[in-house]
C-alpha cells in the first residue's frame, strides 16, 4: 500500500461567477482574480469557521500521502492521529510530520481505533477496493484518492458502499473541484463570458521516468506498480481523470466517445504501460477535449484551455486568463479589467485571480496580490473536514468520482488500444 515517490511529486507538480465585488474590483481599474461568491446568509458565513476537531487516519505513505499529512496538520481542526504503511521507511517518514499519530503497518488497527473519525486511502489505485470497502463497514469518514479504482467494476462497488454509507461523509481526490480558481471559471464558462464552447485542451508534460529503484527487487516490483497494465490505469488514470472531471464538471455533460492514442515512445525499460499518450472525447453538443500527456518531454509543462467563440480561458496553476476575441459582444465590465500579454500569443488576457472579494474585504488590492501558494490538495483537505463537521455533501462525491474514474478507465482502454470506443451513458450511472 504504498506510493512511489519519484511519480508522487509529478502529481504534485500537475495539481500545484462574477460576483459584485468582482465587478466592482474591475470597475476600479484592478486586476481580476476568481472572486469568491458573496455569503447568501449567516448559515454560509459559519460553514467558513474551522468545526470541531476531526480525528483523522491517514493509509497509504509515498510521497502522495505524506503530502496529504502535511495539509492535514496545516488545519485547526484535523489532528493526525493515527499512520498507516506496510513499509516502515515510510512509516518513519510520514511520523516526521505527526509524531503525536500511532504508527501501524496494519490498515485494520487503523479501523479499530474507536478515536479516529475519518480514514483517508493514499494507498496504489488497484487496493483501494478492499481498504475502502473496511473502513465505511468500520463507520468512518472516507476519503478515496482519485480515481477510485483501477477497474470499472470495482469503482462502483466502492461507489454504491458509500451511497449506502448514510450520514458518513465520502469523498474522492477530484483536487480540482476544491480549487479556489477553477471555482471561479467554471462560472465564467457557465454564464457564456466565452460563448459558444468549441474546444478543450489539458496536457501534462514531465520528463521523468515514473520508476522508482530498491536494492530488494519484490519492493521494487511494488513501487513500479504503475509501469504494469495489471495495475496501473496509465497517465491519463493517474494524472488525466483531474482535468477529464474538470471538462465534465465545466459543462454538465459526459462524452458520447474517446479517441485513443498511446506509445512507449522514451522510456523503454520493460514497462507496458505508455510513457506517452493522447485522448479526444468527443461531447454530445458538439465539442471536443483533446487530453496529451508525455514523461518524455517537459516542454510548456501543465495547463488547461477552455476555447469558446468569444473567448478562451487558460489555467495554469492558480492563475487563469481570459483572451477575448476581437468580434466578441462587449460585456461591460472587462473594459476595466486590468489586462496582460499573454505569451506566447501576445493577446491581451484579463488576468482573473481567487479570492478577489476577501482581497478587497481585507483592504488589498487584488492585482498586488501574489499568487496563491496553497495547493488544490490544501483545499481539499479543508474541505473533506468541513463536509464532515456540517454534514455536506462533497460537490466530489462518490457519483462524480465514479463518473470520472469510469471515464479515465474507459479512455485508457482506448489508449491501450489505440482505438475509439462509443461510451454508453449508463456506463457512468450508479443507478
Amino acid at each position: 500500500m504504498n506510493n512511489e515517490s519519484s511519480f508522487d511529486w509529478n502529481r504534485r507538480q500537475f495539481l500545484q461567477s462574477g460576483s459584485m465585488a468582482t465587478l466592482m474590483a474591475m470597475m476600479a481599474g484592478m486586476e481580476i482574480r476568481a472572486a469568491e461568491k458573496p455569503k447568501a446568509d449567516a448559515k454560509a458565513a459559519d460553514d467558513e469557521k474551522p468545526g470541531p476537531p476531526v480525528k483523522c487516519a491517514v493509509i497509504g505513505l509515498g510521497a502522495w500521502g505524506r503530502d496529504i499529512v502535511k495539509s492535514l496538520v496545516r488545519l485547526p481542526n484535523a489532528p493526525v492521529a493515527a499512520l498507516c504503511d506496510t513499509y516502515p521507511a515510510f512509516l518513519r517518514r510520514g511520523a516526521q510530520d505527526a509524531p503525536k499519530a500511532e504508527a501501524v503497518e496494519d490498515y485494520r488497527k487503523v479501523l479499530d481505533n474507536k478515536e479516529v473519525q475519518a480514514v483517508l486511502v493514499a494507498t496504489p489505485t488497484h487496493q483501494h477496493r478492499e481498504i475502502v470497502l473496511a473502513a465505511l463497514q468500520a463507520g468512518k469518514h472516507v476519503y478515496c484518492e482519485a480515481p477510485l479504482a483501477q477497474k470499472v467494476e470495482e469503482a462502483k462497488v466502492i461507489a454504491l458502499a458509500a451511497q449506502a454509507a448514510g450520514k458518513q461523509i465520502f469523498q474522492c481526490g477530484l483536487l480540482l473541484r476544491s480549487s479556489p480558481i477553477h471555482n471561479h471559471v467554471v462560472e465564467f464558462v457557465r454564464t457564456g463570458a466565452i460563448g459558444k464552447p468549441v474546444l478543450v485542451r489539458a496536457q501534462y508534460h514531465k520528463k521523468t521516468s515514473w520508476r522508482s529503484i530498491s536494492p530488494n527487487p519484490e519492493r521494487e516490483q511494488a513501487l513500479n506498480w504503475r509501469l504494469r497494465k495489471e495495475t496501473s490505469p496509465g497517465l491519463i488514470g493517474e494524472i488525466g481523470v483531474h482535468p477529464v472531471d474538470v471538462a465534465v464538471w465545466f459543462h454538465k455533460a459526459l462524452p458520447v466517445a474517446v479517441n485513443g492514442f498511446g506509445k512507449i515512445i522514451k522510456w523503454q525499460d520493460g514497462r507496458d504501460v505508455a510513457d506517452t499518450v493522447e485522448a479526444v472525447f468527443e461531447f454530445p453538443n458538439g465539442f471536443k477535449m483533446i487530453y496529451d500527456a508525455t514523461l518524455a518531454s517537459s516542454f510548456e509543462g501543465s495547463y488547461e484551455v477552455h476555447y469558446g467563440t468569444d473567448g478562451t480561458i487558460v489555467i495554469r496553476d492558480s492563475r487563469a486568463w481570459l483572451i477575448k476575441e476581437t468580434d466578441a459582444p462587449l460585456l461591460g465590465w472587462e473594459v476595466y479589467a486590468r489586462k496582460e500579454d499573454f505569451q506566447p500569443s501576445k493577446d491581451a488576457g484579463i488576468s482573473l485571480v481567487a479570492n478577489a472579494s476577501k482581497l478587497l474585504a481585507q483592504g488589498i488590492d487584488p492585482a498586488d496580490a501574489p499568487a496563491d501558494s496553497d495547493s488544490p490538495l490544501y483545499y481539499t483537505m479543508k474541505d473533506f473536514i468541513a463536509n464532515i463537521n456540517h454534514a455536506k455533501a462533497p460537490a466530489n462525491g462518490a457519483e462524480a468520482g465514479f463518473a470520472a474514474t469510469a471515464l479515465a478507465l474507459k479512455a485508457n482502454a482506448a489508449i491501450a488500444g489505440n482505438q475509439k470506443l462509443a461510451l454508453e451513458t449508463e456506463w457512468f450511472s450508479l443507478a
